[in-house]
């Protein structure tokens, strides 16, 4: 019988090493808000992407004539193009563009986990998908969560737990890690209403307090999008599947 791969969960990138393999797809996770805006930059017709950690990075970018987002603790810093709202990216204007993107959480995730055989974005815009492609790539599959300030959080965390399920759900191929079944444990109490489960979270209640509750919606929305978002060197660039 066949070796079954493994699919697991890191909660936080300050984790990352200890999960680290070289020959593993990693899933970066932010679903509130920069991987979910992410794919519908994609889904709106961006060329490329190149996530910073720094804002003294996504600055210089800006200087060079890079249209740039960039966000921290939940708010677009003043003087970029974009924050990292979904809707920001539901424009004309960045179809066929390379655009910047430095977020509190998100893009210091993917900077974590560069060494990774594989690095793609997730959220639960392009879950099907995403899922769908990670069946058919004989890796492991570790799904790792931006969470806040590389403390846990509950939204990344139920993404994982979405994903762990269906992959987990392939019996003949997947074999799970203890992350991925804690995160499918709470994605099952929480699948029936994701939003209403999230109300109490940190950064749900700090959006909410921003008027951003329409952003969590739609974070939280299946299938916006078949597109993912792979990483290619220093671009993010749509995944040729």
């Amino acid at each position: 019988m066949p070796k079954k791969l493994i699919v697991d969960v890191c909660f936080s990138p300050y984790l990352y090493p200890m999960y680290h393999r070289p020959d593993s797809i990693v899933v970066v996770i932010d679903i509130l808000r920069a991987t979910s805006a992410m794919c519908t930059a994609f889904e709106f017709g961006v060329d490329k992407m190149i996530p910073v950690a720094s804002l003294e990075e996504a600055t210089e970018y800006k200087k060079q004539g890079f249209l740039v987002g960039a966000e921290r603790n939940g708010i677009a810093i003043e003087g970029f193009d974009f924050g990292n709202s979904p809707y920001s990216y539901q424009t004309e204007k960045i179809k066929g563009q390379t655009i910047v993107i430095s977020t509190t959480n998100g893009t210091q995730a993917i900077e974590a986990a560069r060494q990774a055989y594989q690095v793609v974005i997730g959220a639960f815009t392009n879950i099907t998908s995403l899922c769908n492609w990670l069946k058919t790539q004989n890796r492991d599959v570790l799904l790792l969560c931006s969470g806040w300030k590389n403390k846990f959080n509950l939204e990344d965390t139920l993404f994982a737990g979405a994903v762990s399920d269906i992959l987990l759900a392939e019996h003949n191929l997947f074999r799970s890690g203890d992350g991925a079944l804690a995160a499918s444990y709470l994605y099952t109490s929480a699948q029936k209403n994701p939003y209403k489960y999230l109300r109490n979270s940190s950064h749900t209640e700090r959006l909410s307090e921003m008027g951003l509750k329409h952003d969590i919606k739609y974070c939280l929305t299946f299938d916006k999008t078949d597109i993912i978002p792979v990483l290619d060197g220093k671009y993010l660039i749509r995944l040729n599947k």
